[in-house]
């Protein structure tokens, strides 16, 4: 799926091919069948080009990524806390990420609650900080990162 993303157009057998050849030594087929097989699973789209055709991603590398963290997340008997130990596995880059995430959404298209806005920023015209979150009550639930792995952590 990497390649097929990185091209961001309709791509055939033969231009994947000759890209990851450029790495690494693979046959024809082997690509060939890896297409196929994501497009039986409904990752990528394809259409007749002569004798040949060519594949497109079905959705975005964000979308992908945000669908498997939605899957993984859905599936904790504990949500609150898998998402704090998310949180926690996180550098500061990645959780500014996810608060300039978080501010660019708003849940059930209500306004956010007062208590859950951030603090005014400050006179000198600096950014308040905004507190990590603490406990499962303060996580926000349901946001996405980039992605690049299919389940089980191997990548395409």
């Amino acid at each position: 799926m990497t390649r097929v993303w990185e091209w961001n157009r309709p791509v055939t057998v033969r231009e994947v091919l000759e890209d990851l050849q450029k790495e690494r030594s693979i046959a024809y087929t082997t690509v060939m069948t890896v297409l196929d097989n994501l497009h039986q699973k409904g990752w990528v789209r394809r259409e007749a080009e002569g004798r040949a055709y060519r594949y497109e991603a079905v959705s975005t590398r964000a979308a992908y990524s945000a669908a498997l963290m939605n899957e993984a997340w859905s599936a904790s008997d504990n949500p609150a806390a898998a998402l704090v130990a998310f949180f926690g596995m996180m550098s500061q880059e990645q959780r500014q990420a996810l608060r300039d995430a978080v501010r660019m959404v708003q849940v059930d298209d209500r306004p956010v609650a007062a208590e859950e806005q951030p603090a005014a920023p400050e006179h000198s015209g600096e950014r308040a900080r905004e507190e990590e979150p603490q406990a499962a009550d303060e996580a926000p639930a349901g946001e996405g990162v980039e992605p690049g792995a299919e389940p089980g952590g191997k990548e395409r």
